[in-house]
């Protein structure tokens, strides 16, 4: 577990409140407070948890404020560490909720599933991607599945202007790690609220759902989000506040620097399929990752595999590789090129 750093005065009616998350080693959340005509408003919420609702409430006095004064929050994405205080929030303080409408539609059909739905699925993926049945048996044992975050009030879509008045706080939509996820941008200010799009140390993960998906290209969308962004006009001088880790500067040479990790993992899978035809289970157990796959608990290895899963969907829309074998237990093989005449 990562220390969690004290609420902390950031100027001009601008707060940054750490709300924990814990039991998890991602540490805590910032959820940042903006003073505003008609009571404060949030970027993000945070994970739902007693003591992370204790630490936004808590964090909110240190501001000069309680939590029924809040009258909004905008969320930069879904994600149970970002959103799942929504609905206690909007309990104790009667808050509107804007979110882009791509992840409204993920948590409305995240709803219309059962828990043991959810599993279920996991499972057939897993399965499908080639996990060994001690991995599945392993999940099945214990199944982990979020509970899903309460539906937002409002759509916020690219571009547009949170509805708090005096405050400029406009949309850029970046998807990638979610479908809708959004950063925020506060232009007198010169400010951007990344989410997890952009963070200053480690790139966020990107993974295609289900595993074994033709649709969509999240990884795709992801790599043109980070260019747009890292172009954004005055890029250059945006303080950029992330959700996770630290606040930093230099937002055009960080976004460079994420898309050529992935181009360059996306180079190193391409290598690996010149040696035949693969299984997504034994293409992500032979990559590298951060932790040695040995090491890896259950969820971590679903994650690991879903991520290189949005890194084979981007190779079929480039061309260089092709799925095929059964549905049941699909394979992965680079496109061999016939070379013409010189």
């Amino acid at each position: 577990m990562r220390d969690v750093p004290p609420v902390e005065d950031l100027g001009e009616g601008l707060w940054s409140i750490p709300v924990p998350v814990p039991g998890n080693p991602i540490g805590f959340t910032y959820v940042y407070a903006i003073s505003a005509p008609g009571g404060p408003v949030l970027v993000d919420t945070g994970w739902h948890h007693d003591d992370s609702w204790e630490a936004l409430v808590s964090g909110l006095k240190q501001t000069g404020h309680s939590i029924d004064q809040v009258q909004g929050a905008v969320l930069t994405h879904f994600h149970a560490d970002h959103a799942g205080l929504t609905g206690r929030l909007r309990e104790a303080s009667d808050a509107w909720v804007a979110m882009h409408p791509s992840d409204a539609e993920v948590l409305r059909r995240l709803g219309e599933r059962t828990d043991d739905e959810r599993s279920a699925s996991v499972i057939e993926q897993m399965v499908r991607a080639g996990f060994p049945e001690e991995d599945v048996e392993t999940f099945r044992s214990s199944p982990a599945v979020f509970p899903s975050p309460a539906l937002p009030d409002l759509a916020l879509g690219d571009g547009e202007r949170a509805d708090v008045p005096g405050l400029d706080l406009r949309a850029v939509w970046t998807p990638g790690h979610t479908p809708g996820h959004l950063c925020l941008h506060l232009a007198e200010r010169d400010l951007l609220f990344t989410g997890d799009h952009v963070l200053p140390r480690i790139t966020p993960h990107v993974g295609q759902f289900p595993l074994d998906s033709a649709d969509g290209d999240p990884l795709g969308d992801f790599l043109t989000a980070q260019a747009r962004i890292g172009r954004m006009p005055g890029a250059d001088r945006l303080l950029c506040l992330p959700s996770h880790e630290r606040r930093f500067t230099g937002l055009p040479e960080r976004t460079g620097e994420i898309v050529d990790h992935h181009e360059e993992r996306l180079e190193s899978m391409a290598r690996l399929l010149t040696r035949g035809a693969t299984t997504l289970w034994e293409l992500t157990s032979s990559l590298e990752w951060r932790r040695p796959w040995a090491e890896m608990r259950i969820m971590a290895r679903h994650m690991a595999a879903s991520e290189t899963a949005a890194h084979l969907r981007l190779l079929e829309e480039r061309g260089l590789v092709r799925r095929n074998g059964p549905a049941e237990l699909p394979r992965w093989a680079s496109v061999t090129r016939t070379q013409g005449p010189e």
